[in-house]
């Protein structure tokens, strides 16, 4: 059984993981683009900070022997994802919006501290 605060910890833990993925996937694209030169530093930066933040994360979360074990696509709305925590396996279910939704805030908040860094 996840407490709350392992809940909250994994759960940041998927929203990191989704941004990196997302920002893995944009990174092909844009390096196709015409302005590919004015756009890859911006996006270099902000994979490096949020991979960061996504395996110190990981780290902290291996320390609670918690893991993930898979995602499992419901429908176009909803996600299911399984946890395996010391004591048992847990399926918490994620609506795709509103994770969407949370990567593109954790997005534009980094790259405002990094503007505000700089």
């Amino acid at each position: 059984m996840l407490n709350p605060e392992q809940r909250q910890l994994f759960h940041k833990f998927i929203i990191l993981e989704m941004a990196v993925q997302s920002l893995q996937r944009d990174f092909s694209v844009i390096e196709n683009l015409k302005m590919s030169k004015v756009y890859l530093p911006i996006l270099e930066k902000l994979l490096k900070d949020i991979s960061q933040d996504y395996y110190n994360t990981k780290r902290l979360l291996a320390n609670k022997k918690v893991r993930l074990v898979k995602w499992e696509k419901i429908d176009e709305y909803f996600t299911d994802i399984q946890v395996a925590t010391a004591g048992n396996d847990v399926v918490l279910r994620y609506a795709n919006q509103a994770m969407k939704t949370q990567v593109e805030k954790l997005l534009i908040s980094h790259l405002k501290k990094s503007n505000q860094d700089t």
